[in-house]
C-alpha cells in the first residue's frame, strides 16, 4: 500500500479518490471572488466543505485566473495565514496553501499548513521546496508554461514534472510527500486541455499520486457555453473521467456534489462501494 504523507497525516492511495476543497480568500477569484475573503466566512466555508466530504482544504490568497493581477507576498500572507492558523487547530484534515511564493509558503507552514500547492511546480521559487522540506510538508507540483507551444504535449508535461520531482528530491522531500498535477487550464489551449483529459493515464508512469483540477474551468465553459455558475454538470463529467484516467485527488469547488460523483466512480473504477 502506497501513502501520501504530510506533517503527520498519512493518506492511503488507491482505496478512494480524495476531495480537495477550494477555499479562495481573494477578492477576485474567477468563480467565487470575495465570498470568503473575511476570516470568519472562510473558516465557516472550510468547515462546511469538510462536513460535505472534503479530505483536504486548499487555501489560496492570490487569484490565478486568466488576466489576474498579482499581489505582493505581504498581502497574500495577510489573507491566508489568519485562516490557516484557525483551521489547522479546528479541522482534522490536511490544510494546503496554494501559492507560488516561497516566503508565503514558509509563513503558511509556520501557521500550521500541511501541504504547499505550487502552480509552477517548484521551478519559479526554490524557497518553496526548501520550506516544504524543513517542515516535512507535502507538495503539489503542477505543470505550467508561459506560452502554449509544445513539441509533444504529454512528453513535455512529463519532462517538466520530472524536473519538479528532481528539485523536490534534491531539497530533501521524500516521494511519499509528492503529488503531481498536469495543470489543466494553465499554459494550454482548449485542445491541449482536452488532450490532457484523454491521456491523463500516461502520467501514472511517474508513479506519484495525480491531482486533477478542472472545477468550473473554461475547458467546461467553452464546451457548454455557460458561465462559471452553471458548470457543475460539466465539472462532474471531468471528475468521473479523471478518476477513470488515474486521478487520485480532485480539486473542486462543489464538494457535496463532487463527493457523490467520486464515490460512485470509485465504486466502478476501484471496486469500493462504501
Amino acid at each position: 500500500m502506497k501513502y501520501f504523507e504530510c506533517r503527520g497525516y498519512r493518506l492511503p492511495l488507491g482505496k478512494k479518490t480524495y476531495i480537495m476543497g477550494i477555499l479562495n480568500v481573494t477578492p477576485d477569484s474567477f468563480s467565487d471572488g470575495g465570498k470568503y475573503s473575511g476570516v470568519e466566512a472562510a473558516v465557516e466555508k472550510a468547515s462546511e466543505m469538510v462536513e460535505n466530504g472534503a479530505d483536504i482544504i486548499d487555501i489560496g490568497g492570490e487569484s490565478t485566473r486568466p488576466g489576474y493581477i498579482p499581489v505582493d507576498a505581504e498581502e497574500e500572507i495577510s489573507r491566508v495565514v489568519p485562516v490557516i492558523e484557525i483551521l489547522a487547530k479546528r479541522l482534522r484534515v490536511p490544510i494546503s496553501v496554494d501559492t507560488n511564493k516561497g516566503v508565503v509558503a514558509e509563513k503558511a507552514l509556520q501557521a500550521g499548513a500541511h501541504i504547499v500547492n505550487d502552480i509552477w511546480g517548484l521551478q519559479k521559487d526554490p524557497l518553496i521546496a526548501e520550506a516544504a522540506a524543513a517542515y516535512n510538508a507535502g507538495v503539489v507540483m503542477m505543470h505550467n508554461k508561459d506560452d502554449k507551444v509544445y513539441d509533444d504535449l504529454m512528453k513535455d508535461v512529463k519532462s517538466f514534472l520530472i524536473k519538479s520531482i528532481e528539485i523536490a528530491t534534491k531539497a530533501g522531500i521524500n516521494r511519499e510527500r509528492m503529488i503531481i498535477d498536469p495543470g489543466v487550464g494553465f499554459g494550454k489551449t482548449f485542445e491541449h486541455n482536452l488532450e490532457i483529459m484523454r491521456r491523463l493515464y500516461e502520467l501514472k508512469d511517474l508513479e506519484l499520486p495525480i491531482l486533477l483540477g478542472t472545477s468550473r474551468k473554461s475547458l467546461i465553459g467553452n464546451i457548454l457555453n455557460l458561465p462559471v455558475t452553471e458548470r457543475i454538470e460539466g465539472t462532474a463529467a471531468t471528475v468521473a473521467l479523471g478518476i477513470a484516467g488515474g486521478a487520485d485527488i480532485i480539486r473542486i469547488h462543489d464538494v457535496a456534489e463532487m463527493y457523490r460523483v467520486a464515490k460512485v466512480t470509485d465504486a466502478i473504477v476501484r471496486g469500493f462501494s462504501k
